[in-house]
């Protein structure tokens, strides 16, 4: 009997000991392993909804370890970690733009910048400037003016043949749906007064000659485009390059592309498997509404393809819902102000979304949906409604997204809340320059244009944001978008109060829309856009404390470092 008791006793003391190093073992794989990284001395903000503080947080490979206080996380320094002082400056999880081209914005890199050409003369140096620079390319190609600074809102082809008289040239608008041409461009296209308008597209005609005037909307752009010199996968891989060096110079660690392709998808997958795609993808499908089971199943195929995966996937198609305000292409619920024939028409039919969307709905995927009019986001509203009316819900939930959203019904506000729709808005489009804002007010008349942009009232009615860029339509840059939501000014300051300032929203929002938000509106919210011990370490440094600066002088902060899965990617030279 004692012997047995012995022996008891013995085993429990062994389970007992056996247990404890396991526990220990467990908090030394915490607090006394390997330490790669620590940024300290910073202001953390999680973007989980709780207050930034002053803290710290360790990295092990490519996961955050700890965030704690500075004293607490550098203690567990070691003889091989790295340390970033942040020096009172903001960190936080890195930037995701939920809407963007990627590609395209690399591409257009090596195109005219027409984005900060903001009156006439500067359109014209800059183009000029492009085309003496490069006498070797056939074509010149540019993107990013704005319709403001022209006459009557639109460009002629014989300003371009001035500026380009020697070769065919095509400028695209900063919204992507319009494209001013040249007459060699015209001609190349077989363009002349007798072409037909194509199905969702405008060749502006002079109303006294009937001549074409260079300018052409929505599909109508495609007449020339298809003749554009071939954009080669080694010219797409280098813009691809580009576009990531640009990103990570910006902060940004993840990007959504709102459209895509098997071409595309497969530069993408060359590069991950290249170990050179050092920002996190999830990119959309671009589709039309016709739907067949043919086409279904190449979609399914393509997300076989690209699973779930943290650095590249697919499982979001994307429709064109209606075109843009400043061309008069949005889908409205009433005319346009200063063109009262008109409201716009959507792309697709009631009838046609409501079937594609359902389809897709019932398949599991993630339907984003462009519509920019009240009147497209009402459609886009009921087809998601019906949708849900009709299938089951998917095993990982509903998250359809809307697009742009410029001007709301009031009515429609509260069904983002209710349907589950993501509010995927880029607020820098909003920008009150007279430049972006004066044509766009003008054409829906000022009781819609105070609707424009409507982070607060969306948010306030239960919807979810996530925020993005429209790169290369505008700037890449986070900070502009940041500016325009919580100020609703231009980076300068104007108007002073800011544009409508009842829809600002505050600083700690918009963050969390441009992070935390966005990994929500990609299903990734288990693994990115928090700071928080086993999430991704895709961080960003802040060289100002932006919660203590004064508003007006948020984009002050720039940069320092950027941290993609645990690496270094970015430092900002010493100036």
């Amino acid at each position: 009997m004692a012997a047995r008791l012995t022996a008891l006793i013995v085993v429990t003391i062994v389970t007992v000991t056996v247990i404890a190093g396991l526990i220990v073992g467990a908090q030394r794989d915490d607090t006394s392993g390997r330490v790669d990284l620590i940024v300290y001395n910073a202001k953390v903000f999680p973007a989980d909804g709780t207050a930034p503080f002053e803290g710290a947080v360790a990295v092990r490979g490519n996961q955050v370890l700890r965030v704690g206080t500075t004293r607490e996380v550098r203690r567990l320094r070691r003889s091989q970690t790295e340390e970033i002082d942040a020096k009172g400056g903001t960190l936080l999880p890195g930037f995701n733009d939920a809407h963007l081209h990627f590609v395209s914005g690399g591409l257009g890199m090596e195109r005219v910048n027409l984005l900060d050409a903001t009156t006439l003369p500067a359109i014209e140096e800059a183009i000029a400037a492009f085309a003496k620079a490069h006498p070797d390319r056939p074509w010149v190609l540019g993107r990013g003016w704005y319709y403001q600074p022209f006459p009557g809102g639109l460009p002629t082809r014989e300003l371009l043949d001035r500026l380009v008289p020697d070769r065919p040239a095509m400028m695209t608008a900063y919204d992507g749906h319009t494209s001013w041409v040249n007459s060699k461009a015209l001609a190349l296209a077989g363009i002349t007064k007798k072409t037909p308008d194509p199905v969702n597209g405008i060749v502006v005609k002079d109303p006294k000659t009937g001549e074409p005037t260079g300018v052409l909307k929505e599909a109508a752009q495609d007449l020339v485009r298809r003749h554009l010199p071939e954009v080669t996968r080694d010219d797409r891989r280098r813009a691809l390059r580009a576009a990531i060096a640009e990103a990570h110079r910006l902060g940004i660690t993840s990007v959504q592309n709102a459209s895509g392709s098997a071409d595309e998808f497969e530069l993408y997958d060359e590069l991950r498997k290249a170990r050179e795609l050092k920002v996190r993808v999830y990119s959309a499908i671009s589709i039309g509404a016709e739907l067949d089971e043919t086409r279904l199943a190449e979609l399914e195929a393509l997300r076989a393809k690209y699973p779930d995966d943290p650095l590249f996937k697919t499982g979001a198609v994307k429709l064109m819902g209606d075109g843009v305000i400043e061309a008069h292409t949005a889908a409205m619920l009433a005319p346009y102000a200063n063109r009262p024939e008109t409201a716009g028409t959507p792309n697709i039919t009631d009838e046609a979304l409501r079937r594609a969307v359902a389809m897709l709905d019932a398949r599991g995927w993630q339907v984003m949906i462009h519509a920019i009019g009240d009147g497209a986001i009402r459609q886009a509203l009921d087809a998601f409604e019906a949708a849900a009316q009709v299938n089951p819900a998917p095993a990982r939930g509903r998250r359809h997204r809307i697009e742009h959203i410029e001007t709301t019904d009031p009515a429609d506000l509260p069904r983002f809340g209710t349907l589950g729709v993501i509010a995927s808005m880029q607020p820098f489009h909003a920008n009150p320059s007279p430049n972006q804002i004066d044509v766009w007010a003008a054409n829906i008349g000022p009781d819609r244009a105070s609707r424009g942009w409507a982070y607060a009232s969306i948010s306030k009615a239960g919807g979810r944001l996530a925020f993005g860029s429209d790169w290369p339509v505008v700037s890449l840059d986070p900070r502009l978008g940041l500016n325009m939501a919580v100020n609703r000014t231009t980076p300068d300051g104007t108007p002073p109060g800011g544009w409508y300032p009842q829809e600002r929203i505050t600083l700690a929002r918009a963050l969390e829309a441009y992070t935390s938000g966005a990994a929500y509106a990609s299903f990734d919210e288990q693994r990115k856009g928090r700071i928080a011990p086993g999430m991704l370490a895709d961080l960003v440094v802040l060289s100002h404390d932006v919660f203590e600066l004064p508003a007006g002088q948020l984009l002050d902060a720039v940069v320092t470092h950027t941290i993609f899965d645990g690496k270094v990617v970015y430092e900002r030279p010493a100036s």
